[in-house]
């Protein structure tokens, strides 16, 4: 009986047991981890990353004690701002799942987000780190906004208030000035393209004009929003297309509080649409006050020229009497001692050596006072052409004209001094015009 016993056991053991197949147990395994975690988030760092050139990301999560493998699908990782890399710790909010073939559960992940900083900002502070080490923000790189220039082109919404702002800027400052519009979706899908295609258009197109009729600068920029909004000039693509532009780029996205690549990139920075049309395009009436102030250093000048243009022919004219003086009575002594020594020596042929030495002495007088009244000559014909290059007659022989105001003959400086049917007489280097005026500008 004893002996039987662990027989019996045996067959009752052997009876029971359930025995699974290895496809069995892990499809088992798969159902029950997937159906207890569901769909969670989960912190770690990213570890052994690998983009695959289907688009998919594979990677592992970890932290001081496990590791985690995770799998992000193409269709999913499109919408990630920021660059995954080694190192950086993140949030994944995905599905537990388990691989049935192998026996290994990993996390599918759907979203993902930087750990302590934003998507936009992290992937913001990459671009910039990025693009500052290649040298899109080097100094050496930006150029001077020309000033006051004929032509401008502009690339942002034609329907936004920012293309309105700049236009009515322009308008109260010169209304002559030439607009080239490239309008351009400034938000949204397809913004950072149409942006950077259209400061490669315009750029394009200058090409063909010819050299008085290029465009000298571009804005390029939007009214504010929030930093979703402003993306499309945050993008690497627009960054490069304003710093591969051949003409100067004034930025104006946003409000003075917004900074974008684009800002960093661009030749100039402006706090708001508005303030690029005023950078660009000066007031008409500082230019005038300008034009005015050296209209007067210009008459300053040419007055205290003359003043001592005066002064110096006036002494040349001097310094050329003297020396003819001197070079007369130098010639009157020296006839006089001659004359002396042939009275005492009047044998024929001493006094025919002297005769001799008299005319040669003659001759060389007289080349010297040609010589001499020929440089004083050059001299004060040089002053005097100086002098009349200076001459206001000649600066109106040029185009210019001088203004007064009649009767009492004031020069005219200022439109304002002036109202509607005054009687003003223009001076030209031809003579005179007498106007009555019908309208100040």
């Amino acid at each position: 009986m004893p002996q039987s016993q662990p027989e019996l056991f045996g067959k009752e053991i052997e009876k029971n047991r359930r025995v699974f197949t290895v496809s069995e147990i892990t499809q088992d395994i798969k159902i029950v981890l997937e159906a207890t975690f569901g769909e969670v988030w989960i912190e770690g760092e990213v570890s052994n990353f690998q983009p695959h050139v289907s688009g998919h990301f594979y990677f592992s999560l970890k932290d001081d004690a496990a590791l985690l493998p995770a799998v992000m699908f193409a269709r999913a990782n499109k919408e990630v701002k920021f660059k995954l890399e080694n190192g950086i710790k993140i949030l994944c909010f995905g599905k537990i799942s388990s691989y049935a073939p192998h026996g290994k559960y990993q996390i599918i992940v759907e979203r993902i987000e930087p750990k302590g900083i934003g998507s936009l900002a992290l992937a913001l502070e990459q671009l910039k780190k990025r693009l500052e080490k290649e040298g899109l923000f080097a100094l050496e790189h930006k150029r001077k906004i020309p000033y006051l220039p004929s032509k401008i082109g502009i690339v942002t919404s034609g329907q936004g208030a920012a293309i309105k702002d700049m236009l009515k800027v322009v308008g109260s400052r010169f209304k002559d000035v030439h607009i080239i519009l490239d309008s351009v979706r400034v938000q949204g899908e397809g913004a950072k393209e149409e942006i950077a295609q259209g400061i490669e258009d315009l750029n394009r197109y200058n090409k063909t004009l010819d050299a008085g009729e290029k465009i000298e600068v571009l804005i390029v920029g939007r009214g504010g929003g929030s930093i979703e909004d402003l993306w499309a000039f945050n993008e690497e693509v627009v960054a490069r297309a304003i710093y591969n532009s051949e003409i100067p780029v004034v930025s104006a996205v946003g409000h003075e509080r917004d900074w974008t690549i684009a800002d960093l990139v661009s030749d100039v920075r402006a706090a708001t649409p508005s303030v690029a049309a005023e950078m660009v395009i000066p007031k008409k009436e500082e230019l005038q006050e300008k034009l005015s102030g050296l209209c007067l250093e210009l008459r300053s000048a040419l007055l205290d020229t003359s003043k001592n243009l005066k002064e110096e022919l006036d002494g040349l004219r001097h310094r050329f009497a003297l020396g003819l003086e001197n070079v007369v009575r130098l010639s009157a002594s020296e006839l006089e001692s001659t004359r002396k020594k042939l009275a005492l020596l009047n044998p024929a042929l001493s006094i025919q050596q002297h005769k001799n030495k008299v005319l040669d002495m003659a001759r060389q007088i007289q080349v010297s006072m040609q010589h001499f009244l020929s440089l004083r000559g050059a001299e004060f014909r040089q002053a005097a052409e100086q002098l009349g290059n200076l001459s206001p007659l000649n600066i109106l022989a040029r185009g210019y004209s001088i203004t007064f105001k009649m009767p009492q003959g004031e020069i005219i400086k200022e439109a304002a001094g002036l109202h509607s049917g005054d009687i003003i007489k223009s001076r030209l280097h031809n003579g005179e015009i007498i106007s009555e005026v019908k309208e100040i500008m």
